[in-house]
C-alpha cells in the first residue's frame, strides 16, 4: 500500500438533464477526518452516502466538498392564464358593442398576464438520472483526490527515507566516536579519580573507583543506541507498509527525540554532544514531514 499525503485536488463535471454540475474535493492536513460539504438545494440526499464513500478511503485529514449545479438554457415554457384571457375577452366584446374594432388573438396573447413562465418540473426519471449523474461525477473526483494524495504521498515517504538515513549515519558517528572506547573511557574516569585523590587524602580511593564505575554504566550510550537503530528500522518498515502510518510515525519521531536528548546530556565528550544536537534537528525536520502524512 502506498504512502499518502493528507494533501490533495481532483475535480470532475458533466451535464444530465440539461444541468451542468461540477464537484471541487479539497484536502489539506488534519488530526482526524473531518468532511465539510456544500450540496446546493434539491441534492441533500446524496450527502450521508457520499460522507460514507470518503470515510471508506480516506482516515485523515480536512476534506472540503463543494457541488454547484446549474440548469442550461430555459427550464420553462409559456402557458395561458385562462381566467385572465377570459376576462380580457369579455371587455374586448363589449368594446366592440360599442363601436371598437375586433381584438385579434396576437393582440389579446400579447396583454401583459395573460402568457406566463412556468418552471418544467423534471420527471421522476429524468431526476434519477441527473442524481446518478452526479453521483458518479463524485466517485471519479474522490478517486482522483487519492491518486493525488498517493503521488504526493510517493515524493513524501522519498523524502522521509532520506531523512531515517541521515538520522542512521548519525547514530553510526555516534557509535564509531572515539570517546566511546574501553580504553577512552577507563583513561577518562583515572584521570578523574586520580584528581580527587590528589586534591584531598581523605578520599577513600576504594570507594571512589566504585564511585566511578557507577559513572561510567550511567554514562554509556549503548541503551540509547540500540534503541535509535530499532526507531530506525520501525520508521523504515512503516513506509514499506504504506497505508495509514501519519499517528504512528509522529509517535516513533518523538522517541527518536526522546533518545537524542538523553544522548545529548548523557555525553561527556563535545563531539557526540555535537552529533547528539545534529540528530535532533533531524528528529525536528523528519517530525515536520510526518504532519503530511496520512
Amino acid at each position: 500500500m502506498a504512502v499518502r499525503s493528507m494533501t490533495g485536488y481532483a475535480s470532475s463535471d458533466g451535464i444530465a438533464c440539461n444541468v451542468a454540475w461540477m464537484w471541487e474535493l479539497r484536502a489539506v492536513n488534519g488530526k482526524g477526518l473531518d468532511i465539510r460539504m456544500r450540496i446546493p438545494s434539491g441534492f441533500e440526499g446524496l450527502e450521508q452516502k457520499l460522507r460514507g464513500k470518503c470515510a471508506d478511503v480516506l482516515t485523515r485529514g480536512n476534506l472540503q466538498i463543494s457541488l454547484t449545479a446549474k440548469e442550461q438554457g430555459a427550464a420553462t415554457e409559456l402557458v395561458v392564464n385562462q381566467s385572465a384571457l377570459n376576462s380580457i375577452i369579455k371587455i374586448a366584446k363589449d368594446l366592440e358593442d360599442h363601436g371598437f374594432d375586433k381584438s385579434s388573438t396576437d393582440g389579446l396573447l400579447s396583454i401583459r398576464g395573460v402568457l406566463e413562465e412556468r418552471h418544467i418540473e423534471r420527471s421522476d426519471e429524468e431526476q434519477s438520472q441527473l442524481l446518478k449523474s452526479i453521483e458518479d461525477g463524485f466517485y471519479k473526483a474522490l478517486g482522483e483526490l487519492v491518486k493525488a494524495r498517493e503521488t504526493e504521498g510517493n515524493a513524501l515517504a522519498d523524502v522521509l527515507r532520506g531523512q531515517i538515513s541521515q538520522i542512521e549515519e548519525g547514530v553510526e558517528k555516534v557509535i564509531a566516536d572515539p570517546s566511546r572506547s574501553q580504553k577512552a573511557i577507563k583513561e577518562r574516569l583515572q584521570h578523574q579519580v586520580q584528581n580527587l585523590i590528589d586534591s584531598n587524602s581523605n578520599f577513600d580511593e576504594e570507594r571512589l573507583y566504585v564511585e566511578a564505575a557507577i559513572l561510567a554504566t550511567k554514562a554509556d550510550l549503548q541503551e540509547e543506541i540500540d534503541r535509535l537503530l530499532a526507531h530506525i528500522d520501525s520508521a523504515n518498515a512503516l513506509l514499506d507498509e504504506g497505508g495509514a502510518i501519519g499517528r504512528r510515525l509522529d509517535f516513533l519521531a518523538q522517541e527518536f527525540n526522546r533518545e537524542c536528548n538523553t544522548i545529548c546530556s548523557k555525553s561527556n565528550a563535545a563531539a557526540v554532544t555535537a552529533v547528539g544536537l545534529e540528530l535532533k534537528v533531524l528528529v525536528d525536520q523528519f517530525r515536520e514531514q510526518i504532519q503530511n502524512v496520512e
